[in-house]
């Protein structure tokens, strides 16, 4: 037994050496990918270690075990923070899909080629806008002043007697934030689902017609389950980067509404830079192997979630 598992493991060996020998050329291209993975994703994880040290810039970093997640757990703030970022972030990709998923069946039920195609191009732009520009726009749009096209509609229709400062309230910050996300990202979700729609048979749909199912019932029991293993897919690899909610709304946030808009990835922000002493590196970067954790169990219940639903996961 112990031989044939011998002779088993040098033949892989001689198989592999001489793939390497007869494509050579392909793993040569392969290094440089190879070298930036190491470089940029595994050689940063080394910085873990600092999350159970005392590190400012002054001074050498002094192990303090597991003090600083002591201190972090016992913060307020940071538990607003962790709350803050769970519900954006899960509000934000429940709505966003489900739009997607929503202008995905409308645009495959156009019949214009050229119309097809002219709305798929004005829902898709936005997602091109760096989110600094995004901000700016819908700063002006949604500005309390007669600058804002919002206000000053509400105000000539009569719904409202003074301009709302929409990003400056608490109370309309969250829906805000959740429409100009809905405006930015829905149109690029669109495009995986149009990409699994388009992979249905034809065939199907005439069948269909054939045993008198209307436009509603080949949609309901053809073309949504064909697309539930997509959406499954969509929710799990999002759920994984749920932690990371940063750009969107750092952009958006001020100091009227930082009890409602401050997230994790502000939150080391603002300890780190703007804090008004020395930044602890150490307590910053618990709170980054901190998301990091909770990210990857994200992500194992979800994959557990789609064994049960679908018989199979995707790791």
């Amino acid at each position: 037994m112990v031989g044939s598992a011998k002779l088993a493991s040098q033949e892989k060996k001689k198989n592999l050496g001489q793939r390497v020998k007869k494509y050579w050329g392909f793993y040569i291209m392969f290094l440089p990918v190879l070298a930036f993975v190491i470089v940029f994703h595994y050689l940063p994880m080394l910085g873990i270690r600092y999350a159970f040290t005392q590190y400012k810039l002054i001074k050498a970093p002094t192990f303090v075990g597991f003090a600083q997640f002591q201190k972090l757990f016992g913060m307020p703030n940071f538990w607003n923070a962790f709350k803050n970022t769970i519900e954006l972030s899960v509000i934000k990709l429940l709505l966003t899909t489900f739009l997607s998923v929503v202008i995905s069946l409308l645009l495959n039920e156009m019949i214009s080629i050229k119309g097809k195609k002219l709305a798929q191009t004005i829902i898709y732009l936005p997602h091109f806008l760096s989110w600094v520009v995004t901000a700016s726009v819908f700063q002006l749009i949604l500005a309390p002043t007669s600058v804002g096209l919002v206000n000053t509609i509400l105000i000539k229709l009569g719904v409202v007697n003074e301009g709302i400062y929409f990003l400056g309230k608490s109370e309309w910050w969250r829906f805000s934030y959740y429409l100009i996300n809905i405006w930015h990202d829905t149109g690029w979700g669109t495009i995986i689902f149009m990409a699994t729609l388009t992979g249905i048979d034809p065939g199907t749909y005439e069948a269909a017609s054939i045993d008198g199912a209307g436009r509603w019932q080949k949609m309901w029991y053809i073309t949504l389950p064909a697309l539930a293993n997509t959406i499954i897919t969509v929710l799990i690899l999002n759920l994984a980067k749920i932690m990371n909610l940063f750009e969107s709304v750092f952009v958006l946030q001020n100091d009227a509404v930082m009890e409602t808009s401050q997230v994790l990835q502000t939150y080391v922000y603002y300890q780190t830079f703007n804090s008004g002493a020395v930044p602890d590196y150490g307590y910053t970067t618990a709170i980054g192997l901190f998301r990091s954790v909770v990210g990857m169990a994200l992500m194992l219940a979800c994959n557990a979630a789609s064994h049960k639903v679908r018989g199979r996961g995707i790791m």
